[in-house]
């Protein structure tokens, strides 16, 4: 699973665009304890990079959870927000997964109020989420009802990602109300879409949206 994010700042008429990168509290190198963070957290990270460090229109670029608070970003700042690029967006998946488990073992969750959920992309082989962390997240689950998202959308994701299934890319382009939203899909590529070619795509796909922007300014 990657949690991160990347704005790309497009002043009108200027030919460089800015770029910012980041990982949300607790997790990459960012200070903070995972085990203490929420959806709604991650949701105030964005909007502070938003606020207080990017300039300008912003195209939201954000790979798994980061593609699920692009969402809420695009929500909450729709005049900052001019365009969207999901990775393997994970839209409700966590809350999802759980939803999926038997009853007793959400039983045994609620119990011990902590959550193991295993993970090939996690140095310890799993992450270790609260309950109450579950509980906090099913607030921001956008699948179940039009997604007030007006700007251009593309959704990138690998039909051979083991973590959040590419059903998800298409259930969000279902429900967003813009009308300028493409899915693009992978055959071979997995979860992180990090291969040569997956990065291509999310080069050409971001520069396709500045030019068209470009052609809507000017």
């Amino acid at each position: 699973m990657i949690i991160s994010s990347i704005l790309v700042s497009f002043p009108p008429f200027i030919q460089h665009l800015a770029l910012a990168r980041f990982d949300y509290s607790g997790v990459g190198n960012s200070e903070g304890n995972l085990e203490e963070c929420t959806v709604g957290k991650w949701r105030k990270d964005v909007l502070s990079v938003i606020d207080d460090i990017a300039v300008g229109p912003q195209i939201l670029v954000g790979s798994s959870l980061g593609g699920w608070l692009i969402l809420h970003a695009a929500i909450a700042r729709p005049e900052r927000v001019v365009a969207l690029v999901g990775v393997a967006t994970a839209a409700d998946t966590l809350v999802t997964q759980f939803s999926q488990l038997p009853v007793e073992v959400k039983k045994e969750v609620e119990i011990k109020g902590m959550w193991t959920l295993p993970s090939k992309y996690h140095e310890d082989g799993f992450y270790c989420l609260k309950y109450s962390f579950i509980k906090e997240a099913e607030h921001h689950c956008l699948l179940h009802s039009p997604i007030p998202v007006n700007c251009p959308v593309r959704l990138l994701h690998g039909m051979k990602d083991d973590v959040v299934p590419w059903h998800t890319s298409m259930q969000v382009a279902d429900q967003v109300l813009s009308t300028d939203v493409d899915v693009i899909l992978r055959k071979d590529s997995d979860h992180r879409m990090k291969e040569k070619a997956d990065i291509q795509l999310l080069t050409y796909t971001i520069d396709d949206l500045i030019d068209k922007l470009s052609t809507i300014v000017n």
